[in-house]
């Protein structure tokens, strides 16, 4: 056991030496006047990152008390990612850190994550280096943390611009943007017909949550899973995608560069 333990501390001795020159050479060879102007990520593994790094020697070390680790362990990833971000001089970043389908979890774990990003949202804002925006179908949270969402303002008229996607599903986005547009519609005094023949495919992207905003160049989910479970289903329609093994907590600024250099060495066709 000892030898396996020192194997492995030389291992990652190795790796620290090594990673520094191997970021080096990525970004040596990166064409950053290709960079992305908008990041879309998802923050996955969380949990499977806490069961793995479990303290066996802590026997009440399970269940929702090394869930909320790993949420914990993900959310402060987020600043040091943001730094990556503005490093690359990407513009716009959407970090999914609750789905609609994760308010199904059970209430204890749920009311642990909910505080965990409730600090998180107050840490981002508090940094004044960024413009903090919540975006997802707020009313579905807890009143206090709906609050605090809808509160965030903008504290500056330049750089990075950051979504935070809480409460946050795709079909839900596109069912509230075609509810807004059929009420704009209403409000003007448009019959059905004339609300029919004006829809269209700008007309909706008015109402997402994302308005205004460029749609996302590279989408990012990390955990190993292959599929975007609904992430910015109507922006993500020229997207590139990115998937990579790491858990959340575990992800690196090498892991991100990649990301950017697999961008940048995309031919991208836009459909054509």
């Amino acid at each position: 056991m000892q030898s396996a333990e020192l194997l492995k501390g030389i291992r990652n001795s190795v790796k620290s030496l090594l990673y520094p020159l191997y970021e080096w050479r990525i970004v040596r060879d990166l064409d950053f006047s290709k960079t992305p102007h908008h990041v879309g990520v998802i923050l996955d593994g969380n949990r499977r990152w806490a069961k793995a790094n479990r303290n066996e020697a802590d026997p009440t070390d399970v269940g929702i008390k090394n869930s909320a680790k790993g949420h914990k362990a993900g959310a402060n990833k987020i600043i040091e990612f943001l730094g990556w971000c503005e490093e690359a001089d990407v513009k716009v970043v959407t970090l999914w850190l609750l789905s609609t389908d994760n308010l199904k979890r059970s209430d204890e774990e749920l009311v642990e994550l909910l505080k965990i990003i409730g600090v998180t949202v107050d840490e981002l804002a508090a940094t004044g280096r960024w413009n903090i925006k919540a975006v997802g179908a707020l009313d579905l949270l807890p009143q206090w943390l709906a609050q605090k969402l809808t509160g965030l303002t903008p504290c500056r008229s330049d750089g990075l611009e950051v979504n935070v996607a809480i409460s946050y599903g795709g079909r839900r986005e596109i069912v509230d943007a075609v509810k807004s547009y059929m009420e704009q519609e209403a409000n003007l005094g448009h019959s059905m017909a004339q609300a029919q023949a004006n829809i269209s495919t700008d007309e909706i992207a008015k109402f997402l949550y994302t308005a205004g905003q460029p749609d996302p160049e590279l989408l990012i989910r990390t955990s190993g899973e292959q599929r975007l479970g609904g992430f910015l289903l109507w922006q993500s329609a020229l997207s590139e995608f990115y998937f990579c093994e790491a858990y959340w907590p575990d992800f690196r600024r090498v892991d991100f560069l990649r990301a950017l250099r697999a961008y940048s060495l995309r031919q991208r066709r836009f459909g054509s």
